[in-house]
């Protein structure tokens, strides 16, 4: 015998994604628009953290954050917190302690905001912290890189890597706002401005074939990093993954279904078995490349559909092959294939992972054939090798 007693909790949460350019130019009022002042008569407090990789490009970010600060009357105690950006700031706790010793520091209470301005990394780091500080702080993000512009800022997950594990350590929380500036990306690398495009791809491979023709006629100005073919690319590709993440009905992942990793199970292993020399947007573009293959050569997809999406990786300038994938004896990495066991893992209960069966049609299997997976990756190894046989004559 028991007594009980039940209730709801209702979380309403208005998820804004602003596009803008020159955020931090003191003209520009979205920044300010997006912070509440902490109460009627004391204005809003914020700790910038930025990406040191991208001060090493732009260095006059922090002079610009302390001149739009002032315009707007923005209470920012002390200089900007600048954060090593990239995969392995999520590896160093280091950095994490820092974030909470501003937040001590610097008097960041529940209704201050910490605005991250940098890669997805960085604002998976900066997330994580704001959401664990003092319960949950609130935080903006500003992503610089396609990468994030195109995907993670839009999202609602926030993580740093333990134990060898990608986002092991995490919340959900979503950000205040996202602020998207294309001017961010003016000084990417190559390497870094291509990140973004496996993932449009991936979502467009999923939601919209359109898109997915979009990309695969606009390959070449996206290699040559035309802006407004990067634009059209960051901005349909957020749309898509806003509006999976908002009308899904599994914001959370409290199901065992997580279509928008399509690619992800062999992506975060390979960026863990490379210690992340592979980034995360290369080896999505491998882990797409197995799938799509894995889909074909099981059945589930017409092989000239997988054909496309792989051609089309491989023109904006990705390799859809990588040594890793292999061990020594030319058979499957062992290691490789923990990246199933990680992603049973990681939600718990049975394994789930989304490959394709038509332009716009994803499908759930419960099971991966390692056979298939090696001969998978036998045919990339092997389109590898012939491109580089071309490429030598």
């Amino acid at each position: 015998m028991h007594d009980e007693i039940t209730s709801r909790i209702t979380i309403e949460h208005q998820h804004r994604v602003i596009f803008t350019r020159n955020a931090l130019a003191e003209t520009n009022t979205a920044l300010h628009d997006a912070l509440t002042p902490r109460t009627p008569t004391v204005p809003p407090r914020a700790l910038f953290v930025l990406d040191a990789g991208l001060v090493n490009a732009q260095p006059v970010l922090p002079a610009a954050v302390d001149r739009y600060t002032r315009a707007h009357n923005i209470d920012h105690p002390g200089a900007p917190l600048i954060i090593p950006g990239g995969e392995r700031c999520k590896n160093n706790p280091v950095h994490l302690g820092a974030i909470y010793a501003a937040v001590s520091d610097r008097g960041i209470c529940r209704r201050s905001f910490i605005i991250a301005v940098g890669g997805g990394a960085i604002l998976d780091l900066v997330g994580f912290a704001a959401a664990t500080a003092h319960r949950s702080v609130r935080h903006i993000r500003i992503p610089t890189t396609t990468l994030s512009q195109a995907d993670s800022a839009v999202g609602v997950k926030n993580g740093v890597n333990y134990l060898s594990k990608k986002n092991f350590i995490g919340a959900f929380a979503p950000p205040d706002t996202v602020i998207i500036d294309p001017e961010f990306l003016s000084t990417l690398t190559d390497r870094d401005h291509r990140a973004g495009v496996s993932e449009a791809v991936k979502v467009a491979l999923l939601k919209d074939p359109d898109f997915f023709e979009w990309i695969e006629s606009n390959t070449g100005a996206l290699s040559a990093r035309d802006d407004a073919a990067t634009e059209r690319l960051v901005r349909r590709s957020a749309e898509l993954h806003l509006e999976h993440i908002t009308t899904s009905g599994d914001p959370f992942e409290r199901g065992s279904s997580r279509p928008l990793d399509f690619g992800h199970w062999a992506a975060h292993r390979l960026e863990s078995l490379s210690n992340n020399n592979i980034t995360h947007g290369e080896a999505v573009a491998i882990g797409l490349a197995i799938d799509l293959m894995y889909s074909a050569l099981s059945g589930l997809l017409d092989i000239t559909i997988a054909e496309r999406a792989i051609s089309a990786l491989e023109r904006v300038g990705f390799d859809v092959f990588h040594p890793l994938l292999l061990d020594n004896l030319g058979a499957v990495n062992p290691d490789l294939l923990l990246g199933l066991d990680e992603f049973r893992e990681h939600l718990g209960g049975e394994l789930t992972i989304t490959l394709l069966a038509d332009l716009g049609v994803g499908i759930e299997v419960n099971t991966m054939n390692p056979a298939i997976i090696s001969a998978a990756i036998a045919t990339l190894r092997d389109r590898a090798a012939a491109a580089a046989q071309g490429a030598a004559r």
